[in-house]
């Protein structure tokens, strides 16, 4: 979560809180003893020998065999060797340069800026939008979680579709002055719903390797704050029957059957607040071929601060979707849709999302796990349940409140408080998950909880400013689990702030880190963290700042199994660090610098949210 937008949305919310020749014949002839006879009888029976083979007799009446030179073969080509997906890559020093550093031998190129063209039309250039309609074919703000798309019959290493999230307006590119949505005018509050949502471009790499969005695309679309939506699912019912926008469009995740989802990470409309509050709060399911249904808010899947989107998926096409609360303190969820998914017809999937069951995980301080349904009438979901509130805040319990689950649409539209009700465990700040592709461990940021005061095993830091990542294996590892077992991978901080505390040490090895957010293991198995520490921000201790204990927010690989991490990725003056996507040959990497503040991208023009394309300059895998 963009620290604006918790800022922008603080007076609106209700519940708040603080990432593979010898077979030769002269070899025969000069090693074989009954050469003569093999060759007289017919070689490996071969009876007839060629005419111009035999020049001569020997002493004995035999003929003495002449052999034609054989030709000299070519030489084998020596095949190219796979390549390499080990991290060797030589870490990066922390900074706190304006600009973005990586590591030597890798080149760096912005491909899509606030304010560039999605859509055919008139793009950013230095002067404030002439209307909404201009704004609303713009590349939103505050880029945020992505995705990569392969197009029919296209080589998806060189060309595909990329959708992305925009998270929270660039104001500096849009209007002059400060946003205020209660004064704000008609074109005022349209100009900054452009700005939100999603843009799906498709994006090409040239013959001097680098990639480009293909304006005029048919693939080119915004989806906006503007934009229209329907819901499906059990509480579509209580959503208008068209929903204006969507918005704070943080991470996000995919399907099997490749759409988009995209996770709306508030439960208002904080930039028009005239609008119904409870038609915000969801996943929103896009397909960026545009060939199944019109973008749909998924309810089943609950309604909350949505982060981001994992699924895991066994052989036999079920799956599961896991979820976090972007919350101090949300829980940790997963959707399962009650049948498989088809493999073969993407049309057959168009309402999978709407049907299926909810879960909420419940940490154990044994390492074991469960997932408890959130299905009314089932784990205390009913009429006059107690929701017993924040208990982490506060070593003074809450006192209960009373809350009526007579449906299932009321257990969707109130999912963080039946997921208390059922007894799940409030974390710190869940954001992005991860699934590994053996489908043997889920992986979840915790990004951090400075306001927590009440501990437990899964959260097991007070004042927790620097956060932590959690790892669990489902049963099984089956996507159907009801049961799971879980551990600490790491806590985060630094050696150097031991004076403000022992829980802002953490146990890194290697380079350390602040406040994990973005998280993806690729498809070769490495794991990829992203960072949001606050700017400016607290170290914990006095006299030191955040970017002076970390340097600026940046991109690590964490080795799973002896938990050294490198820094990879620095990004520039006041940004955060999020998206990440790649080609399937991985050479590609697609990275989001999010709201910088100082002279980046353009030097002498106003700083944006971008895209970034981080690559190889040998054209090898991308952290080899």
């Amino acid at each position: 979560m963009s620290h604006l937008t918790d800022k922008a949305r603080a007076p609106y919310r209700g519940e708040t809180g603080g990432l593979p020749g010898p077979d030769s014949l002269e070899a025969i002839v000069a090693e074989n003893p009954t050469r003569r006879t093999l060759l007289r009888n017919g070689l490996f029976g071969l009876s007839v020998i060629p005419a111009m083979a035999l020049a001569a007799c020997d002493d004995d009446g035999e003929p003495i065999v002449t052999v034609p030179p054989t030709p000299t073969p070519a030489p084998t080509p020596t095949p190219t060797p796979p390549p390499s997906f080990v991290a060797s890559f030589a870490a990066v020093a922390a900074n706190q340069e304006d600009r973005v550093t990586v590591p030597e031998g890798y080149s760096v190129d912005v491909l899509l800026k606030a304010g560039d063209s999605v859509e055919a039309g008139t793009p950013y250039a230095g002067s404030f939008p002439a209307s909404p309609a201009v704004a609303e074919k713009w590349a939103g703000g505050n880029h945020d979680g992505m995705e990569y798309f392969a197009l029919p019959n296209v080589d998806a290493n060189t060309r595909g579709l990329l959708a992305m999230n925009y998270e929270y307006p660039d104001f500096n590119i849009l209007m002059a002055g400060s946003y205020d949505a209660a004064t704000a005018s008609a074109d005022q509050k349209a100009i900054a719903l452009s700005a939100v949502g999603i843009g799906v471009v498709e994006i090409a790499k040239g013959s001097d390797g680098k990639w480009t969005v293909q304006s005029g695309s048919t693939y080119n679309r915004r989806y906006t704050g503007n934009s229209s939506y329907r819901a499906g699912g059990p509480a579509a019912g209580l959503l208008s029957g068209s929903i204006k926008g969507m918005l704070n469009n943080c991470s996000s995740g995919r399907t099997p059957w490749n759409t988009y989802l995209t996770c709306e990470e508030t439960m208002d409309n904080y930039l028009d607040p005239t609008q119904p509050e409870t038609n915000y709060g969801w996943v929103v399911e896009i397909d960026p071929l545009r060939e199944l249904a019109q973008p749909t808010k998924r309810t089943a899947m609950g309604r909350f601060n949505h982060e981001n989107v994992a699924f895991m998926a066994s052989a036999d096409r079920r799956v599961a979707f896991y979820m976090g609360d972007d919350t101090t303190p949300g829980c940790i969820y997963k959707f399962v849709p009650d049948r498989a998914y088809s493999d073969t017809n993407r049309a057959a999937n168009t309402d999978l999302l709407d049907y299926g069951t909810l879960y909420v995980a419940r940490f154990n301080g044994d390492g074991t796990g469960e997932w408890r349904a959130l299905v009314v009438g089932e784990n205390g979901l009913t009429a006059g349940a107690q929701d017993p509130g924040n208990v982490s805040q506060s070593t003074t319990p809450p006192a209960p409140t009373t809350v009526d689950f007579n449906n299932q649409a009321d257990v969707l539209m109130n999912c963080q408080r039946a997921a208390r009700v059922a007894g799940g465990t409030v974390m710190d700040r869940p954001e992005w998950l991860t699934v590994a592709p053996d489908n043997k461990a889920i992986f979840c940021t915790l990004t951090n909880n400075s306001g927590r005061r009440v501990t437990d095993p899964a959260n097991p830091r007070i004042r927790n400013l620097h956060g932590h990542i959690l790892k669990f294996s489902e049963e099984g590892n089956s996507p159907l689990a009801t049961k799971f077992s879980w551990e600490i991978f790491l806590t985060a901080g630094d050696p150097t702030l031991a004076a403000g505390g022992s829980n802002l040490v953490g146990d890194i090895e290697g380079d350390t880190f602040s406040s994990p957010d973005g998280l993806r293991i690729d498809p070769q198995g490495r794991m990829w963290v992203q960072t949001d520490h606050s700017v400016p921000g607290n170290s914990g201790l006095d006299g030191t700042t955040i970017d002076q204990a970390f340097g600026h927010n940046a991109m690590f690989y964490v080795d799973q199994q002896n938990k050294q991490s490198k820094r990879f990725l620095v990004g520039p003056l006041g940004c955060e660090i999020t998206g990440l996507a790649y080609t399937p040959d991985l050479t590609t990497f697609f990275v989001n610098i999010q709201h910088p503040t100082g002279d980046w991208p353009v030097a002498g023009e106003a700083p944006r949210s971008s895209t970034i394309v981080v690559r190889r300059t040998d054209n090898q895998p991308v952290g080899n």
